[in-house]
């Protein structure tokens, strides 16, 4: 399952967690029907909304139902061979600069550009992929991303307004509006009633 799942796999989710209360709890058919008519006023699970899945969720858990985590919770990404460990630190900077993003992200990504379940299985050239992949996400955005020439530092994705315009400026174009900058410094005429 991906880091954001769809509705229908949050049901399906829910359905099962609601399946294995049954089972965990020692409940018969007639009393688990009992129980989801007397909660959500439903007679199947399948018919259950998002308040009403929850609703005999929390229901379960207070007659006794344990969560338990699934056998990889918690586990971290096994770490990626040799010849792709600099793909691979670059790759978990990208993440940590796009707003602390898991592994599973990039995982994610693997699964959807290449069809390979894990990023760390991918060869060389598809990491290679990703990065980029990473980078363009903060060019859009204007952000800054982690430079792999300061090691650690940020270089910024794309100019910001204030550059622009002091290039403009050093290359002798007037910036954008005659509103920005100092007039007196561009040797700019005096506006009609300005002070002199």
């Amino acid at each position: 399952m991906s880091q954001y799942p769809t509705r229908r796999d949050e049901k399906r989710r829910d359905i099962q967690i609601i399946h294995i209360a049954k089972q965990q709890l020692g409940m018969d058919d007639a009393a688990y029907r009992a129980m989801l008519w007397a909660v959500a006023r439903v007679k199947s699970s399948t018919e259950l909304n998002f308040v009403g899945r929850h609703n005999v969720i929390d229901h379960l858990k207070k007659c006794g139902f344990k969560v338990t985590a699934g056998k990889n919770a918690g586990k971290p990404s096994p770490a990626p061979a040799a010849d792709k460990s600099p793909l691979a630190g670059k790759i978990r900077a990208l993440l940590i600069a796009l707003d602390n993003k898991p592994d599973a992200y990039a995982d994610g990504m693997a699964r959807k550009m290449f069809g390979v379940e894990r990023a760390w299985w991918c060869t060389p050239q598809q990491l290679g992929k990703i990065v980029a992949a990473l980078n363009y996400s903060p060019a859009r955005k204007n952000k800054p991303i982690p430079s792999p020439l300061t090691g650690g530092g940020v270089a910024c994705a794309a100019r910001t307004k204030e550059e622009r315009e002091g290039r403009r400026i050093a290359a002798g174009n007037p910036p954008a509006s005659p509103l920005r900058g100092e007039r007196e410094g561009l040797g700019l005429p005096k506006k009609v009633g300005e002070p002199e």
